[in-house]
């Protein structure tokens, strides 16, 4: 899983961010349980919770994602908030945009 997010960074032409700051990992007690790397052994496991956020310098998002059994549930969207809609692999996906006054 952490190696198909840092292809991620490479394919949108930023290929060391994710180096700059942790991209996240599983959640529950404390903010992360174990952090996302390469080294990473932890299997995903329905019911798990995680907390990701994707940084280039200067912008931050931050979502924690809910494992289901047919597919994730992002819990911290926001109703009001402005999104992008994208596709990948045939799935949309809703993410937040950036808020301008």
């Amino acid at each position: 899983m952490f190696a198909r997010a840092a292809d991620a960074y490479q394919t949108a032409g930023y290929p060391d961010e994710w180096r700059l700051h942790h991209q996240g990992g599983l959640a529950g007690y404390e903010p992360r349980e174990q952090l996302g790397t390469f080294a990473s052994t932890a299997t995903v496991s329905e019911g798990q919770a995680f907390a990701w956020n994707p940084s280039i310098t200067g912008v931050k998002i931050e979502d924690t994602i809910l494992v289901g059994p047919s597919g994730n549930e992002v819990l911290t969207e926001m109703p009001d908030w402005p999104v992008i809609e994208t596709e990948v692999d045939g799935r949309r996906y809703r993410r937040p945009a950036i808020l301008e006054h």
